[in-house]
């Protein structure tokens, strides 16, 4: 059987019409459908509330006021000790964020696999949840809580027009509606080998990246890991011709992992590592899997033993983004005009003002690993060689390029880099790894690229000095985050995952490139909404703040940052909620004195 495959129920058909639950909670909700078949679609709301259906209950909590409408949100919440799970499933928050995912997984998968169940207008007859991609996120489309499990799902009540088409509701609800979740919420209905290697591998996941710093790594990628995608599309593996990742010997390293137990693979050392080599053999789509690493895989990913310490960032230009009070004065300083940088403000970044921001927004969040691949940096940010500096004096450039200040930057505050480079030789001198892609394999250059920068010096000027610089700490100004939208309390949605429609307000996510579900998105704006609430009691800096939040969400659950109750969020890094802050075109920041 494959996976979310097994035991899988007839959903269309004569089968399908003899199964049903008679129930007297059951008979209320035929009842009150025959009532109001026929009228106007506002008569749905009399099916609000909750209706008992044997081992589950199903509960109507919110009804959508027109067929066109996003679609009602509903719910079934069955007691753990019917579901037959094995107790050790429930007995971490890994197994049991793991065991929702599968769960949220299988309703999908079951929805998806019989399609829409019933005609009419608009969202009639749409059955659907909230489901991630290759990624294991903690999300709330599946609460597990010490007696019960609760999923949450959207239903899009049939009409006709506007007007109510009761059997096919009957038919949506008190036929098809518990079906899936018959075979969604009870463990005698899965593949339990299916689901015990999908909590296991989530758990392997979080235990090696737990024994990355105890290592001295920032990263391990796992032999026989398929690295490539099967489109830049489509996240799943690459199937035909994808070469299995093999660790070179000097790089190789055992982690211990609870289930698996010993898994080999090359670790990535703490400090400056540059990845090279030919254009198309392998560089970007390895630091690809370096920034996916911060998150758990689904079994059959292909890196779902590629893992990389919790604060790892992805940092690259972003040109037009709006800056707000930033310290970028470690990279630029002495602008025209005697313009100040300890406290830069632009509607309008540039390349290298966008990518110096990026990264002390970054440092501010408590990044522990900068990730930059040189594709998507600014070139005058990253590197100025012999002849520039010769050529345009220093007192008349700016930019410290990013090339004085990494090992700095290592060396003061213990944070690392590692950089994709494929132009810029100058950088091998200041690298501790240097690993070379060949045809999507690696090889550690080390001692070759420290002989080949003794062979030929650069002859190029330090320009970063004996220090990095200070790290920046903002208090924003949390009155300027209103999330109302007219009379209405809180207006929060996502267009995709990296628009955030935030009250009036549009936050462009699109170059935060380690978000990966919509999911995460609408959490982070339901983050900064109650973040602005409490920040209106008490102003706190932006990293004190935030930890508040993310020790909230990790204690309550995401359901702490709702106002009513729905299953569409899932846990957004802390990193990545100063993001969408600092990117807040109505943001205020006040200078410090």
């Amino acid at each position: 059987m494959g996976f979310l495959e097994a035991k899988p129920v007839s959903l269309s058909g004569t089968g399908f019409l003899k199964f049903r639950f008679k129930y007297r909670q059951m008979k209320k909700l035929e009842s009150i459908l025959n009532r109001i078949d026929g009228k106007g679609y506002k008569a749905y709301k009399d099916l609000k509330g909750t209706y008992k259906f044997g081992l589950f209950d199903l509960s109507i909590d919110h009804v959508q006021g027109d067929p066109f409408a996003s679609p009602s949100r509903l719910s079934a919440r069955v007691s753990i000790d019917s579901t037959g799970f094995p107790e050790d499933y429930l007995s971490s928050r890994t197994r049991k964020y793991a065991l929702g995912d599968f769960l949220t997984r299988r309703f999908s998968y079951l929805t998806r696999r019989s399609g829409k169940q019933s005609r009419g207008s608009g969202k009639s007859g749409l059955v659907s949840i909230e489901c991630g991609g290759q990624e294991i996120l903690p999300r709330n489309s599946v609460v597990i809580l010490n007696d019960y499990i609760e999923i949450r799902f959207v239903v899009g009540l049939p009409a006709a027009g506007r007007r109510i088409l009761a059997g096919e509701a009957e038919r949506l609800l008190c036929d098809y509606v518990p079906r899936v979740l018959k075979d969604t919420l009870f463990y005698s209905s899965l593949d339990p080998d299916a689901l015990r290697k999908h909590i296991e591998v989530a758990e392997d996941q979080e235990a090696i990246r737990a024994q990355l710093r105890e290592k001295g790594l920032v990263a391990f990628v796992a032999n026989d890991s398929i690295l490539p995608r099967a489109s830049g599309i489509d996240p799943r593996p690459l199937k035909e011709g994808a070469i299995p990742f093999v660790s070179p010997e000097s790089l190789k390293v055992e982690m211990k992992a609870p289930n698996r137990g010993r898994i080999a693979g090359m670790g990535i050392p703490e400090g400056v590592t540059l990845i090279v080599g030919g254009g198309y053999h392998g560089k970007s789509t390895l630091l690809k899997c370096l920034e996916s690493g911060v998150y758990d895989h689904i079994p059959g990913d292909g890196r779902e033993y590629v893992v990389t310490v919790p604060g790892a960032i992805k940092i690259r230009a972003e040109d037009g983004r709006s800056i707000v009070g930033v310290d970028i004065s470690p990279f630029i300083n002495n602008l025209p005009g005697n313009r100040s940088t300890d406290f830069f403000t632009t509607t309008n970044g540039s390349g290298s003002t966008s990518q110096a921001a990026n990264i002390m927004e970054a440092l501010e969040a408590r990044c522990d690993l900068l990730l930059v691949d040189e594709d998507t940096s600014a070139t005058n940010f990253m590197i100025r060689d012999q002849r520039m500096q010769h050529l345009v004096a220093k007192d008349k450039e700016p930019i410290t390029p990013f090339i004085d200040k990494v090992r700095l930057l290592y060396k003061d505050y213990g944070i690392s880099t590692v950089l994709v480079m494929g132009g810029s030789g100058d950088y091998l001198d200041v690298a501790d790894t240097v690993i070379l892609m060949d045809n999507y394999l690696p090889r550690d250059v080390s001692e070759e690229a420290r002989e080949v920068a003794r062979k030929f010096p650069t002859k190029r000027k330090p320009e970063g000095g004996s220090k990095f610089g200070d790290l920046p700490s903002r208090a924003p100004y949390a009155g300027s985050f209103d999330a109302r939208k007219g009379s209405k309390r809180c207006k929060i949605d996502v267009r995709g995952t990296h628009t955030l429609l935030y009250g009036q307000n549009t936050i462009d996510l699109s170059c935060v490139e380690q978000l990966v579900d919509p999911a995460q998105t609408r959490a982070i704006g339901y983050s900064i909404w109650k973040w602005a609430a409490m920040q209106k009691e008490k102003p706190e800096e932006l990293f004190t703040g935030l930890t508040k939040i993310m020790n909230i969400i990790d204690q309550e659950g995401l359901d702490i940052l709702l106002p009513y109750k729905a299953g569409n969020l899932a846990r957004p890094r802390l990193v990545e909620i100063a993001a969408a802050i600092n990117r807040f075109r109505k943001l205020v920041v006040k200078k410090k004195e």
